[in-house]
């Protein structure tokens, strides 16, 4: 199974530290020789960024930051797990390492594959 997380937290303005990106990027490698991190990205400031609403036939585009969220998304991971339980356990080695925040976790549509004649 494979399971989108999306990491949100405060929007702090501050960058991590230099030790903060190293213990991130152990992390990364560690997960990814493992097998189970497919993917990984982190945000750049809401203030770099846009929201797109379409409602009906009318398209709205808001300029970041966006004051008016409490939490941003801050980053994504796209999990290989075998249970639900196993990617709250991946997420929660994550969350060890970033310290605040939350991750929504959303497992992924996997079309069957068609059987080979």
């Amino acid at each position: 199974m494979r399971f989108l997380s999306i990491y949100r937290s405060v929007e702090t303005g501050v960058p991590p530290s230099p030790e903060h990106i190293a213990e991130m990027g152990q992390l990364i490698e560690r997960s990814m020789k493992a097998g189970y991190l497919i993917a990984t990205e982190g945000c750049l400031p809401s203030g770099l960024g846009a929201r797109v609403r379409r409602d009906g036939s009318k398209t709205t585009v808001t300029d970041g930051p966006f004051t008016e969220a409490k939490e941003v998304v801050g980053g994504f991971a796209i999990l290989q797990a075998d249970s639900k339980e196993d990617a709250i356990r991946m997420v929660n080695e994550f969350l060890d390492v970033v310290g605040e925040g939350e991750c929504e976790l959303r497992q992924l549509y996997e079309a069957p594959v068609p059987a080979t004649a």
